[in-house]
This record gives C-alpha cells, structure tokens and sequence, in this order.
C-alpha cells in the first residue's frame, strides 16, 4: 500500500530527497544510518527504515548489504535514433550524451569503446528463424559489452551467417569497432550493403549476471533490444541482441505516420 504522504516515515523520506536534489547528499554520499534517523526524527527504527525503503523504491539510492544506503550515481543519457546508423557515423566512436532526459538539457561528448568476444556457436531456434537457417547450425557470434569513458552501459551480440562473414575483419577477435570503419561498412564490402532495420524493444529486470556485468544499482531495469539487419532486396544479414541499462537510455523516434 502506498505510504500515506503525511505519515512520519514520508516526511523523513521528503527531507532526504530534498538533500540529494540541493546536492547536500552528492551523488555516491552515504545517507545516515537507519538508527541515526530514528534518533534524530523521533522515530522507531521500523520507521527510519520505510523512510529509506521508500527512497529506494524511488530509485534514488541503492544500499549495499553490510554497508549503508547510498545516493544512486547518476550517469549521462544518450539519446538512440535512426540516426545512429548513419553511414557517416559508421565509424565514429565518440557519442553525445546529456545531462537528463530533458530536450535541452547540457550536452558533452563521451568516449565509446568495446570488448569483443567472436565464436562459432549453434543458432537457436530465434535465431536460426531470423537468419533463414536451420537450428544448430553454426554462426558467428560476436559479443560486446559497450562502454562510455570506462563505464559499460549496455551489451550488444550479433549473429552473422559463416558465408556472409568467413575471411572478415567481423570475426576479429580484438577489441573495438570491427575493421576501420564498423561492421556495416564491411558487411557493404561484402557485396550486402544494410538498408533497412528493424527493432523491438522491451523493458525487464535484469538477471543477476547482467547486473554484474553492467554494474546496475539494486532495482534498475534493463531494456532488451532484437535488431534485424536487411539489405535492399529484404536478405537479413545481422541479427542482434542488446542489453541496455534503463537509466542511460532513451529511444527517440521522428516518422511520417501511416495512413
């Protein structure tokens, strides 16, 4: 049941969210302990303690078992369009990102960088749909985990047909954009330049791997993200899945609407 907004545990909750606003709890600050909240409000611990749970639920602060309660970390957002697969942005490895989610919020420019993990694995029965194949036939599977200026931000694996790839810099192992100008560029080289893309999107909780993986705070969801990857004549030559954490995301779409 929703905490009543005169109840003592919401009042105490509303002076914290005031602190970490103004900035007096920075982001990363520790918030008083439970029974030092107690004290100074006057209140049973069992108080103190929804006060802190309803910050949480907010999604302000994470606690850390053994520790404390902590100002969650804010991080830039950057904004996804259709523009990202631009061709002249097929090698760009610099993104802008913004203060908030606010359409004119402050700009920067941060750095982006990749693992890489490329294998030859079985296609499951999605993906094996996707690409035209039967189930269990071998693909390339090329694993990244993205990251800005150090901090990783989603994970992106794609699956290419042996055919379409075999021989390529796609299926270089090391770190960073594939080749010299990304893999669209050699997928185009290729002789099956990309035209058209589909995505879908969905929200989720993440699993507890993801979770390490992407360093996501307690209670942060992830968006799961399936891209189909075509040429003109509609053969699909990548298919991919994306895991993005939720708070360092938006999607931004600008279209025609149908008749």
């Amino acid at each position: 049941m929703e905490e009543n907004a005169d109840t003592p545990s919401r009042r105490i909750a509303d002076d914290l969210r005031s602190d970490i606003v103004s900035g007096h709890l920075s982001p990363g600050g520790k918030l008083p302990a439970v029974r030092d909240l107690a004290a100074r409000y006057g209140v049973s611990r069992n108080t103190a303690a929804k006060a802190v749970a309803l910050l949480k639920t907010d999604g302000l602060i994470t606690t850390r078992y053994g520790s404390g309660s902590y100002v969650r970390e804010s991080h830039p957002i950057r904004r996804l369009g259709p523009e990202r697969y631009a061709r002249s942005k097929w090698q760009v490895t610099t993104v802008t990102t913004y203060t908030d989610d606010r359409g004119d919020s402050a700009a920067t420019q941060q750095q982006g960088g990749q693992t890489q993990d490329v294998s030859l694995v079985p296609a499951d029965d999605r993906t094996a749909a996707v690409l035209g194949i039967e189930p269990g036939d071998l693909v390339y599977e090329r694993a990244r985990v993205m990251t800005r200026d150090g901090v990783p931000t989603h994970t992106m694996t794609s699956y290419y047909r042996q055919v379409d790839v075999e021989g390529t810099s796609l299926v270089d192992p090391r770190p960073g954009i594939a080749g010299r100008s990304g893999g669209y560029q050699i997928l185009t080289e290729q002789g099956l330049p990309p035209h058209e893309i589909t995505e879908d999107l969905a929200a989720r909780m993440p699993t507890a791997d993801e979770v390490i993986l992407l360093d996501l705070p307690a209670g942060e969801p992830v968006v799961e993200l399936h891209r189909v990857t075509r040429t003109a004549e509609g053969q699909v030559i990548e298919y991919a899945r994306g895991i993005h954490a939720a708070s360092r995301f938006i999607w931004s779409y600008t279209y025609d609407i149908p008749d």
